[in-house]
């Protein structure tokens, strides 16, 4: 087991995988970088390029697809967590009406940023899904907020397909 998360970290491990297993690495690292876990997978995604095609050939858009997939799955997780958060929040603001005790928690100030992007522009922000730490921020935001959950998963999956398309077009 610790020879697989390593080779998923290990850009240059990675990418002497079989393209199979390449591309399964590849899925789960851009999902667990699009939750809260402090990962990337761009590096990833160009050793890939580098590695097994470049250019724009057919293992080229399989490296983008499963970029893409992964780190949309890893999106809609987060954006599963700020729901289920908001109904855990449901339940303890209720309780604690009942008891008189407790008070809200009060949130950092991406998720504040974030929660009045997504009240603003709706599940339109969620292109912007790709960012380094206000994109988790916008996906928990989205499910807190109880978006439709279809609208959300289309504009978090445009927004990070788009990012890995540029960047496989241009250092790709």
């Amino acid at each position: 087991a610790m020879d697989l998360l390593w080779r998923l970290m290990n850009t240059d491990a990675l990418a002497s995988l079989p393209l199979a297993w390449a591309l399964l690495g590849l899925f789960a690292l851009a999902m667990a970088a699009a939750t809260l876990l402090p990962l990337g997978s761009e590096a990833a995604v160009l050793a890939l390029a580098h590695a097994h095609g470049g250019g724009l050939s057919g293992t080229t858009w399989l490296i983008w697809l499963a970029a893409t997939l992964g780190n949309t799955t890893g999106g809609l997780v987060t954006y599963g967590m700020g729901r289920a958060a908001h109904r855990v929040a449901d339940d303890w603001r209720g309780e604690s009406a009942s008891t008189g005790s407790g008070s809200a928690p009060t949130a950092a100030r991406n998720t504040q940023l974030a929660l009045r992007w997504v009240q603003t522009h709706g599940a339109w922000a969620l292109l912007l899904s790709w960012l380094p730490v206000l994109g988790d921020a916008l996906c928990a935001a989205a499910g807190w907020l109880r978006l439709p959950a279809g609208a959300s998963a289309l504009a978090i999956a445009v927004g990070k397909g788009a990012r890995y398309a540029v960047l496989l077009w241009v250092l790709g």
